[in-house]
């Protein structure tokens, strides 16, 4: 069975492609009616679709995005092998759901719910025959291959379906259309001629793909409870019976390595919850400190003996954040360690979303703006522009300390008080002598007119033209006889402040 969809871009009606190396490794809907193919060359793939919206390939944003996905699938059959963002495996839980099409339908319908609309099932004997059904079913839609019928419904597919473009080539080059055509040469002369991949390919265009699946384990059910016949009435009488409980659920967490630093507690009366509270620790959760919190949340909710206003049958752990313990161990000269700070971030970034904590990254670029990027914490940095390649038009070292959000109005003028302008040519209308600020720009300042030290420049610069003709700017240093350093840019506008140097 296999999913294919395309989760590394947003929902857009826009035809949009990932490219990785130059090359489409995944692309929409609309993009595939225009024509563009995974594998295609980017040039390719904008000559057959000039307004083709292009996604730089990002792994870790694939797989994250995709996550809910498999999740989802796992709910209703454990040992899901996710091939890749957009494409997984799992055994068809047919018996399970009276028949393999009615499965299908209901991985469909699970799918529907976390938002998944484009989704394509295929069933079949073999990996490499599922995933070609999959793509020939319609949304939503489930394609059944027959039992023993892999041969028959792959003999009529192009050898273009051959995930390997420098393969399906050769092949076409020796006159072979159809996988039909392939599998019809004798085994030991592919191998001879092919070599090893080549026959596993042979095997594949057979439907003998004996290929297991690589399904991940779903993750350990972590969580304790105990329930009490018959239930108890006061906060004590619960405190004292969830004791060994808690000793198991500190147990089976040290077991693995883990530690819980947020645990939900839930309280059950009369089969519904009554009570339920995540508490977090500084450090990590003991049988102890559990015991505790029960105590506190049953007595701390209503100004009664029992907290909750009815006996108590049934009390639950769910660790909410483990961690492994090595983690929390203390560092050899004492104090903290390094990996407690990645814990923090991790935790405000669980709180706030994965974009919401960034750090800085150098990329290549003319203004000192182009030249940031900010990459989500603990994601590796891709889709840079290169540092290291020539930038014409870019500053000279030292980089500028401070860069202004919105660039701030200045007037720059000459001796005669007459404004500075340069040409298209780069060429500076009169030296300048003095600026003057709207304000001071929250240095203490003085807004009036301020006399020039010295100078450098202009570093003219005209990116994208075609698209905006303003473009054009050229760039100065300018050094006050304060001793503040600026970064001023000269556009058609007027001049503006751009960042300041330390």
């Amino acid at each position: 069975m296999s999913d294919e969809t395309d989760p590394t871009t947003p929902v857009t009606s826009a035809p949009t492609a990932v490219l990785a190396a130059n090359a489409v490794v995944a692309c929409n809907e609309a993009a595939r009616a225009e024509g563009v193919r995974r594998g295609m060359r980017r040039r390719d793939a904008q000559s057959r679709c000039p307004e083709l919206r292009l996604v730089e390939h990002n792994p870790d944003r694939d797989a994250r995005a995709f996550e809910p996905v498999v999740v989802a699938v796992e709910e209703l059959r454990p040992g899901v092998a996710p091939l890749r963002p957009g494409l997984l495996a799992v055994y068809a839980p047919g018996r399970f759901y009276g028949g393999e099409s009615s499965a299908g339908a209901l991985i469909a319908e699970q799918l529907v719910r976390v938002g998944v609309w484009d989704c394509r099932i295929g069933i079949a004997d073999d990996l490499f025959t599922a995933e070609q059904a999959a793509r020939q079913a319609h949304p939503q839609d489930t394609v059944v291959v027959e039992a023993g019928g892999s041969a028959a419904f792959l003999r009529e597919l192009p050898v273009s379906v051959i995930d390997d473009a420098e393969v399906a080539g050769l092949l076409r080059r020796l006159g072979l259309r159809t996988l039909g055509e392939f599998a019809q040469l004798d085994g030991s002369d592919v191998q001879a001629r092919f070599g090893g991949y080549g026959a596993k390919v042979h095997r594949l265009a057979r439907g003998e793909d004996d290929a297991l699946l690589g399904a991940r384990r779903p993750p350990p059910d972590l969580e304790c409870q105990i329930r009490f016949e018959p239930p108890l009435d006061t906060a004590e009488a619960v405190g004292f019976s969830v004791r060994q409980t808690a000793e198991r659920f500190v147990a089976q967490l040290a077991a693995r390595g883990l530690v819980c630093t947020e645990v939900l507690i839930e309280a059950e009366c009369d089969h519904e919850i009554a009570s339920s509270r995540v508490w977090a620790h500084s450090r990590w959760f003991g049988a102890s400190d559990l015991v505790d919190r029960v105590h506190w949340q049953l007595r701390g909710q209503l100004r009664n003996t029992m907290g909750v206003g009815k006996p108590v049958e049934l009390v639950r752990f769910v660790p909410d954040t483990v961690e492994p313990t090595a983690a929390h161990a203390a560092g050899l000269w004492g104090g903290g360690t390094d990996e407690r700070v990645e814990r923090a971030v991790a935790r405000v970034q669980g709180m706030l979303g994965h974009q919401a904590v960034t750090v800085p990254a150098v990329q290549g670029g003319r203004a000192p703006a182009d030249r940031q990027a900010f990459v989500p914490w603990g994601e590796r940095p891709v889709g840079l522009r290169p540092a290291e390649l020539p930038w014409p038009g870019s500053l000279p070292p030292p980089a500028p300390a401070r860069i202004y959000t919105e660039p701030r109005p200045v007037a720059v003028v000459d001796q005669r008080g007459k404004l500075v302008w340069v040409s298209e040519r780069g060429v500076v209308s009169a030296p300048p002598t003095h600026f003057r600020t709207s304000d001071d720009g929250g240095n203490g300042g003085s807004p009036g007119w301020q006399p020039i030290s010295a100078w450098a420049g202009p570093w003219p610069v005209d990116e994208l033209w075609w698209e905006n003709p303003a473009s054009w700017v050229a760039r100065f240093q300018i050094v006050g006889v304060d001793g503040r350093a600026w970064l001023m840019t000269c556009a058609d506008d007027g001049w503006y402040i751009e960042a300041a140097y330390d």
